[in-house]
């Protein structure tokens, strides 16, 4: 099972989302409370499920949110956003080389987010 953990940064309070094997899954914003940063967990947790719109093919699939984005950075790489209901984005994945890797890190957040441990961490 994945955990949530928490930290404090420089300029205030974030998460990653952490798989099994401890790798780092997906990140949030910086939040300036713990109480934010928590409601933010608790969005992703509660998104976790939502469709994926993949915006490196055409014609895109538009989905309506809450979804994951998945598109090209300006370096080639793949990447993700979960956006919550509003449109807000609530969680971003790292880049990936390949497509099918940035799609398995979704399925990732899917399988761990909902019931993952919320833990907090020192920065």
């Amino acid at each position: 099972m994945g955990k949530f953990e928490i930290k404090t940064v420089k300029s205030g309070i974030k998460f990653d989302l952490k798989a099994t094997n401890g790798e780092v899954i997906a990140s949030s914003e910086v939040y300036t409370t713990e109480a934010a940063c928590r409601k933010g967990i608790e969005s992703v947790k509660n998104n976790a499920l939502s469709a994926v719109e993949d915006q490196t093919v055409e014609p895109i699939e538009v989905q309506k949110h809450p979804k994951y984005e998945v598109y090209q950075d300006k370096a080639g790489e793949y990447r993700f956003r979960l956006k919550a209901r509003n449109g807000e984005i609530i969680a971003t994945g790292e880049g990936y080389k390949k497509k099918a890797s940035c799609l398995n890190g979704i399925d990732s957040i899917k399988r761990n987010a909902p019931d993952a441990e919320i833990v907090k961490v020192e920065g």
